[in-house]
């Protein structure tokens, strides 16, 4: 990966030269380089709000609460760890981060989940293990904060308006991800 970014970057720098566009290279190179440190600033105040969401959630009782509710989906889900709290409390507050659609704060939630499932198989990937990574990868968003900060970042008048298509393809890619999965564990034990 690096070896590509440099390649592209000596050829970009040797087609200015040639063309005699230094001054245009160096003038694109300084504003993005200020836009990037601008739009990351921007996220990290997103990312900081709603990791302190979530932990107040977390704190409350919330996520306690969400866990009874998912209860039913997550046994049908994550059977064999049905009665392990410290995995079912990281997959459902991995749930929740990624509800919220702050997919940066569901990973320590879902690190934990997955240490705990990886105790179980004895260091390997298992079933649950493979099911936690297309849940997460593919994960409903009923809030996409990140993409709406992203996009108001970058001066959209109404930042949430595609809250219909993130909802129509966030379940059909965690739809098709937990059916591929179920197909493959049928096929491939």
């Amino acid at each position: 990966m690096t070896l590509f970014f440099l390649i592209g970057l000596v050829v970009s720098l040797l087609y200015a030269l040639g063309c005699g566009q230094a001054e245009g290279l160096t003038a694109a190179v300084s504003q993005g380089a200020g836009a990037a440190v601008e739009l990351c600033i921007s996220m990290a105040g997103m990312l900081c709000l709603w990791c302190g969401v979530l932990r107040v959630m977390e704190e409350s009782g919330m996520t306690a609460g969400l866990r009874r509710m998912l209860r039913p989906i997550l046994r049908k889900l994550y059977p064999e760890f049905a009665d392990d709290a410290e995995v079912m409390d990281g997959v459902s507050a991995n749930m929740a981060a990624n509800l919220m659609g702050v997919g940066n704060a569901a990973t320590p939630f879902g690190i934990t989940a997955a240490r705990g499932m990886a105790r179980h198989y004895g260091g390997r990937a298992g079933d649950g293990l493979c099911t936690l990574v297309v849940c997460n990868t593919a994960s409903i968003q009923l809030l996409p904060t990140t993409v709406a900060a992203l996009r108001a970042a970058e001066g959209s008048a109404s930042p949430l308006d595609i809250l219909p298509a993130v909802w129509l393809t966030s379940a059909g890619a965690l739809t098709v991800g937990l059916l591929t999965a179920r197909l493959l564990r049928r096929v491939w034990p």
